[in-house]
């Protein structure tokens, strides 16, 4: 390979590396550091998102990303070569129309909102998170105006989670499936309702883990790589594609969120970790949106791990572990009970039906905090007026309702969206490895997970950053996103559960 690639290569190492080091600090931060060290975590992190900025910034990148593109000009489009120089000079092109200065006071009010904001939600106390989130929407806006806009800043925004994708597009995918969605869970709430009460029976936390635990290592996450830890929001982050961290949040009085939630975060590791060797250490070793990131949590938390396959092998275990709660349960009563479709304030909690609509009222909101129509101030009111619209209740609290999700805080403005986009993809994706694969399901059912992982390693893992999501898509689906296969899946499998 020539030398100038290697050059960059070696270059843009060093760079990751102080990323790698960041996200070890964030890492720590929302699972183990003492409030006390709150200000000076926030200074730390703000140093080396500087530091990490001015060098990616600097003239020789630029120097470096030129003498490697000519001398690689011609290469082919799929080569790690190209791919690398490729998805460099998009990144290298945005990070340089924002200043060292904003990076640094974004991280650093960022780093201070976590723990403001993760105490405003145990004590539902908006009002002391209120500042936090005026200044984050402040930064984001001029983040915006750094970044350049055609139509809206939310496009900008947006941008840096799914690249090449604008806010109409997003809007006009969410306009295409929400009446068909509308009309389900309107169907499904005049069926006789299914019983969930076997959920919410005492779960042993220490139980609920190990049993979770096994679970995603049988899925194929692998613990000589990665680990698992407990936060007040679940989260997957990475340092390297062999250092994989995953969180968990449980409850003792709810299976739910513990054990759907591991399964999320594994299928978020398990991308990570399925991204080829051979992009160790360079910016393409990492998921290419947080749309294909969101198809990969979804597919082994809901139509991997919401199955009745699924539980045909996992019920006579959990009931090996929680004999008295399950007494009596059959296994068509469980998986009734964890398909259960009901209006529901947390987003995290929400089934397979309703969870976009979680995700479309927040990507309203979004769009208006970011263009000034929506104040800050205004946000518990406007929420509670918007879900009531959307579901029929009202949050009781700013807990179960603007406080609930971390993301504002983290300044991940323009992420919400992606979440739903991850829904519509899960399914895309999953119709085709069952074209290839057949006899999946069945396999499924005896605990063999292999063959699911195995082809989304080959055709989506393996890549890390070199396509696009639409790229990638195309590749795998011979199409575009399209909410049709999603919502296709939802009727069949709900009127089964619903008796529709």
């Amino acid at each position: 390979m020539t030398t100038s690639y290697e050059a960059l290569k070696a270059h843009l190492a060093t760079i990751g590396d102080l990323q790698s080091a960041l996200a070890l600090l964030s890492w720590d931060q929302e699972t183990q550091l003492p409030p006390g060290a709150a200000e000076s975590r926030a200074r730390q992190m703000s140093t080396l998102s500087r530091l990490q900025h001015e060098i990616f910034t600097g003239d020789e990148t630029a120097l470096l990303l030129e003498k490697a593109a000519h001398d690689l000009n011609g290469a082919d489009y799929a080569s790690d070569e190209a791919s690398l120089i490729r998805v460099v000079q998009q990144d290298y092109e945005l990070a340089t129309k924002i200043p060292a200065a904003h990076v640094a006071e974004m991280t650093h009010q960022e780093s201070l909102a976590h723990h403001v904001w993760a105490e405003a939600r145990a004590n539902n106390d908006f009002k002391k998170f209120l500042p936090a989130l005026e200044r984050i929407m402040e930064l984001k806006r001029q983040e915006a105006d750094y970044l350049g806009y055609v139509e809206t800043p939310y496009d900008a925004l947006l941008n840096q989670y799914e690249r090449g994708m604008t806010t109409a597009q997003v809007k006009a995918i969410f306009d295409a499936h929400r009446p068909a969605l509308v009309e389900l869970i309107a169907a499904i709430n005049a069926a006789p309702q299914v019983d969930d009460a076997v959920l919410h029976r005492n779960f042993d936390i220490g139980k609920q883990r190990d049993f979770g635990l096994k679970m995603i290592e049988a899925y194929g996450f692998d613990f000589k790589r990665g680990v698992q830890a407990i936060s007040v929001h679940p989260f997957c982050t990475s340092f390297s594609i062999n250092d994989v961290r995953i969180t968990t949040r449980f409850e003792d009085s709810f299976l739910n969120p513990a054990l759907f939630g591991m399964m999320h975060e594994a299928g978020h590791g398990m991308y990570e970790q399925g991204v080829a060797q051979n992009l160790e250490g360079s910016p393409l070793a990492s998921g290419t949106s947080l749309g294909v990131h969101e198809s990969q949590s979804r597919m082994w938390e809901n139509i991997v791990g919401r199955s009745r396959e699924f539980w045909v092998w996992a019920l006579p275990q959990l009931r090996e572990v929680f004999p008295q709660q399950l007494e009596g349960v059959s296994l068509d009563d469980f998986y009734k009970a964890i398909n259960t479709v009901k209006r529901s304030f947390i987003r995290v909690e929400a089934d397979e039906a309703t969870y976009n609509l979680h995700i479309i009222l927040r990507f309203e909101i979004e769009q208006e905090l970011l263009n000034g129509t929506l104040k800050p101030a205004d946000l518990p009111e406007v929420w509670n007026s918007k879900f009531t619209e959307f579901f029929g209740i009202t949050p009781p609290t700013d807990t179960l309702g603007v406080l609930q999700d971390v993301h504002w805080s983290a300044g991940l403005v323009g992420y919400f969206a992606t979440y739903a986009l991850g829904n519509l993809l899960s399914v895309q994706y999953y119709e085709q490895a069952l074209k290839a694969h057949p006899n999946l399901p069945n396999e499924i059912s005896q605990g063999k997970f292999d063959t699911l992982r195995q082809w989304l390693n080959e055709n989506i893992h393996q890549h890390g950053r070199k396509f696009t999501a639409a790229e990638l898509t195309q590749r795998v689906t011979g199409g575009a996103i399209d909410p049709t296969p999603y919502m296709r899946y939802l009727k069949t499998k709900f009127s089964a559960v619903y008796g529709l």
